[in-house]
């Protein structure tokens, strides 16, 4: 894993709107200065009707010609309405939590492991980003959809003697997200490592048989 060369804050903020809305990195576009790569999986659902939220400096509107080219590469499966504003680089171990004005609805997760991010989406729209740990060469993240199999607030791994708080298990064999160190250099042996403060809040909104997409 490598960070590249930060860019000024005017052309972040160009790339935040360039990479997010034409290639859909989403959450992971604020922090696309973070570059890996792995392959793409995804498929088209029906759409959902609009959930209004109120115009605001931290969200960006996703238009449909943006979410037309999303569904088309497989980078997303079902509609996404707004992205949070991240006007600066994020870097390990950092994260965004912002649901103000978003109302309850269905929960899911998309993982972007190119970018190196999570993001959370309630109805429609981004509620949550981070950057994010995942599987050393020698033990890859799969991608695809996963749906939620089981929650373990104070999971402890029985394999690797570590403690995995927040554990959100994705498939039988193990795979979950958790929470991590997220740091530059580190690896997962698979899972999808994000901050604690974030895996928190995670854990509280998501639910069983709530869907995970991991694309590269």
């Amino acid at each position: 894993m490598r960070a590249v060369a930060k860019p000024k804050r005017r052309a972040w903020r160009a790339k935040r709107l360039a990479v997010g809305l034409a290639f859909f990195a989403l959450g992971g576009t604020t922090a696309a200065a973070l570059s890996v790569v792995r392959q793409p999986d995804g498929a088209k659902a029906a759409p959902r009707p609009v959930v209004a939220v109120a115009a605001s400096a931290d969200r960006i509107a996703v238009s449909p010609a943006a979410l037309r080219e999303a569904y088309a590469a497989g980078l997303v499966d079902r509609p996404v309405r707004s992205i949070l504003n991240i006007p600066r680089r994020m870097h390990y171990g950092d994260y965004r939590w912002d649901d103000k004005g978003v109302p309850a609805g269905p929960t899911w997760v998309r993982v972007d492991l190119k970018s190196q991010t999570l993001s959370v989406f309630r109805g429609g729209h981004e509620i949550g980003t981070a950057v994010i740990l995942y599987g050393a060469d020698s033990v890859p993240t799969p991608t695809g959809k996963f749906p939620i199999l089981a929650k373990i607030k104070d999971h402890r791994s029985a394999t690797y003697d570590a403690p995995m708080p927040y554990t959100l298990r994705l498939t039988a064999d193990g795979v979950s997200i958790h929470a991590s160190n997220v740091r530059w250099g580190y690896a997962t042996h698979g899972c999808i490592g994000i901050p604690e403060a974030f895996a928190a809040k995670l854990f509280g909104a998501a639910a069983l048989g709530d869907e995970v997409l991991i694309v590269g």
